[in-house]
């Protein structure tokens, strides 16, 4: 009976969803979407889309205007998400579409924009999200397993792997589910995307750094790239990852010109992950990903510029891409050349794969240069109004700057282990597995044990040796910090292992166990352990050494602040709070509170919390995320070229140095005044350090040579009122700053008009 209303439940749930997979581009008008093997139709034309993946969580419903604006002037036709059912449905039955997860709210705002919504509605969505997008609840349905033929959940994503090593059943919820969700009659196409085998009339599409050798099963099928990566999400410990722009539009021309139609950006906007919505194990907090608008909302550039200057090269084309089928011919060694020719219209990408080299392609009795590891688009298979490798757009250089004048004035309170005197802790014998015990209810669980040692063998401390799961793990012994460990996203499991100091009698050993985001892919992810498991051992005893591991356990969950809500202002005032010459300072499990004015302008905004260990901050109640700039970027940082093949280690800045300085701090969640800060730390840092920043333009610069091709130059020549062009390059600053200096390096005759409205 219950597995029954479940099933009926999420089926409701999933009613919800699939009724908002819509295709919409005004207010007034509803599109029909059909697709042939060229492409997607919307209302009976074929169209090139070019779309971004920005998720409504990630960022704050006052930020979504803008940011939808600026995919919009980026050229972006499509706005892609995923729906999350665990912000959606925290418990059963009960539903949340508000805040940051008002998802009607969101599309209609891209619908207002004139815009599409491509809806991934999972209902696993991997995404580097917790569990994958699953309500942890979900997990503890008895005789649930998932992403198999065993319980209905929605269309699914990303799939194919898992269909692949568990075989038939694997097989049996695909079909389910494309029965299913064609069912619904929605009236446009469902996508799959690494699904092979999606069967009619499901499109199979791909996902990958490059897609130009996908196709799909079949050939009536459009081809389809839904997540080409901007670059890659960052993990704590690991260095941040960045992606050349010209290899990006590289991979994009390369896709276009093999007859694709369809290419989503993943992420246009990576943003934040708020509050504990971080997973994969060790997600850092910021999810910017390199994309071409930056966590804050700013645009990142020259990445921006460029791909919106490819995206105008190609809807140039469009006429002919989507009237023919491309003819094929190799001029030379790693020379290529794409030609689509129809009655009326003509296109040519003109291809040089050659990494080091520099090449000259002759063209319908005309000649073309093309850098290295290049592509160049000719909308009229004549003028080449766009190169992958010559950027034209300007270089925008970010800084943080301080956005208050003075200190924080903090105040602290000393958190503790579990206490005998709690009442909501419980006793078991043996280790538990942490979810289970704490449903995700907090990152922490406390687990005690209250051995009895007479005599310590030469008065020597013994060695106390704890096995977890992951993900970190704080080691008390009698109220004292004793030690701490911690794993890594390769390897999330973790020893401890070090002397303690014991007294003779009862002694009180409390292990703090810490998750950092549940696993968030993988064969059978769900049934992944997390925390103290053991073997727990004490060695150096007069007994020689004692196992642990089987006796009985005190467990806690969450910590003393987080029962108290004193990450809240009403929760702060149920105890005191210490300042001045009280402060603490570096101390283990401490909360900091603090009030400030939020700063003048429109810039955003950041903390620097450079000089904290790891815990978790809170603005006026509101979650920014967990902070763990304690954890020190390790890899091999270096120059990048652009040109060869990419993969997520190729391009690595920031070793040596934290992963995550800076922390997002939205200007809506702000008052004017009496803003509440409260800090958690969990291994002891210096709150003095705390400062609020602006992330604004440093410089701006570009590039200009003879010879660069832009989509104007084409224009202007095309109109035949010009036979010769001079070179422009057209710098700008962001809102409310202005240009001080100008400096120029030239290598030829210089021309120019410095307006006096750039000058400070």
């Amino acid at each position: 009976m219950g597995s029954m209303w479940e099933m009926l439940r999420i089926e409701r749930l999933l009613l919800l969803s699939a009724a908002l997979f819509l295709w919409v581009c005004s207010s007034s008008v509803t599109a029909s979407v059909t697709y042939d093997g060229k492409s997607i139709l919307i209302n009976g034309q074929r169209r090139i889309l070019i779309s971004g993946s920005i998720h409504y969580p990630r960022s704050t419903p006052e930020m979504w205007p803008d940011l939808i604006q600026k995919a919009k002037d980026g050229g972006l036709d499509v706005i892609q998400t995923y729906v999350f059912w665990n912000g959606h449905e925290p418990s059963p039955g009960q539903y949340y579409f508000e805040g940051r997860f008002d998802l009607v709210r969101f599309i209609k705002l891209v619908q207002q924009a004139g815009l599409y919504v491509h809806l991934r509605i999972g209902p696993y969505v991997c995404a580097e999200w917790n569990f994958g997008g699953f309500p942890v609840w979900l997990k503890f349905v008895p005789g649930i397993q998932f992403r198999t033929d065993n319980e209905p959940f929605k269309i699914e994503n990303e799939y194919g792997p898992v269909e692949w090593e568990i075989g038939a059943p694997g097989k049996a919820y695909t079909k389910w589910a494309v029965d299913m969700a064609v069912g619904l009659g929605t009236g446009v196409p469902w996508t799959m995307c690494k699904q092979e085998d999606a069967p009619d009339p499901i499109i199979d599409t791909c996902n990958g750094f490059y897609c130009e050798g996908f196709k799909p099963n079949k050939e009536y099928k459009p081809k389809m790239w839904t997540e080409a990566w901007t670059g890659w999400y960052t993990e704590f410990g690991g260095p941040i990852t960045y992606r050349p722009a010209e290899d990006l539009a590289f991979s994009v021309a390369r896709f276009i010109q093999n007859n694709g139609s369809f290419i989503n950006y993943y992420m246009y906007h990576g943003g934040t992950n708020f509050g504990r919505t971080a997973a994969g194990l060790f997600v850092a907090t910021s999810y910017d990903f390199d994309a071409p608008i930056d966590e804050y909302g700013l645009l990142r550039e020259p990445k921006w510029g460029h791909l919106r200057d490819l995206h105008k090269a190609i809807k140039l084309s469009e006429p002919a891409l989507v009237s023919a089928y491309p003819t094929v011919t190799w001029p030379g060694k790693n020379l290529e050349v794409h030609v689509f020719q129809s009655k009326s219209a003509c296109a040519a990408f003109l291809a040089n794969y050659d990494t080091n080299s520099a090449a000259k392609i002759t063209f319908q009795n005309m000649q073309y240069d093309l850098p290295p590891w290049s592509v160049s688009i000719l909308p009229d298979c004549k003028n080449a109004v766009f190169n992958t490798a010559r950027v034209s757009s300007q270089i925008s250089q970010m800084k943080m700057t301080p956005a208050c004048s003075g200190a924080f004035s903090w105040q602290s309170y000393s958190d503790e282990v579990v206490s005998a005197d709690d009442s909501d802790k419980y006793a078991a014998n043996g280790l538990l597995e942490q979810i289970k015990v704490t449903r995700d209810a907090s990152d922490y669980l406390c687990v005690n044990i209250q051995p009895n040692e007479g005599f310590l063998k030469n008065g020597q401390g013994p060695v106390l040796t704890v096995m977890s799961a992951g993900h970190a793990l704080h080691v008390f012994i009698n109220g004292q910090l004793s030690g701490s460990s911690y794993g890594a996203l390769e390897n999330p499991k973790l020893t401890f292992s070090n002397n303690v100091k014991l007294r003779a009698g009862i002694n009180k050993i409390s292990l703090l166990s810490v998750a950092v985001g549940l696993p968030t892919g993988g064969v059978n992810y769900w049934t992944w352990n997390t925390g103290v498991l053991g073997p727990v051992t004490l060695k150096g005893l007069n007994e020689g050494t004692r196992d642990l591991t089987n006796q009985k356990w005190s467990y806690k969950v969450g910590l003393k602040g987080e029962d108290l809500s004193l990450n809240t202002l009403s929760g702060s005032s149920s105890v005191e709070w210490v300042e001045g010459s009280l402060l603490a300072q570096k101390q283990p499990l401490t909360w900091y509170k603090t009030t400030f004015n939020a700063p003048g302008g429109n810039d955003p905004l950041a903390l620097d919390m450079s000089s904290m260990g790891k815990g978790q901050v809170w603005i006026n109640g509101e979650s920014i995320g967990r902070h763990w700039p304690g954890y020190i970027a390790r890899g091999n940082c270096g120059s990048c070229s652009y040109a060869g093949t990419y993969n997520e280690k190729k391009c690595l800045s920031n070793c040596g140095e934290s992963t995550q300085r800076w922390y997002h701090v939205p200007r809506s969640w702000l008052k004017p005044s009496g803003n509440f800060l409260v800090v958690l730390e969990e291994w002891g840092g210096d709150p003095t350090g705390i400062s609020l920043v602006r992330r604004t333009s440093g410089s701006v610069c570009a590039d200009i040579y003879e010879g660069q091709p832009t989509t104007k130059n084409w224009h202007l020549l095309a109109s035949g009122k010009v036979d010769k062009l001079q070179l422009k390059a057209q710098l700008s600053c962001a809102q409310g700053q202005k240009i001080s200096q100008i400096k120029f390096a030239s290598y030829g005759l210089l021309l120019g008009t410095t307006w006096k409205t750039w000058l400070s």
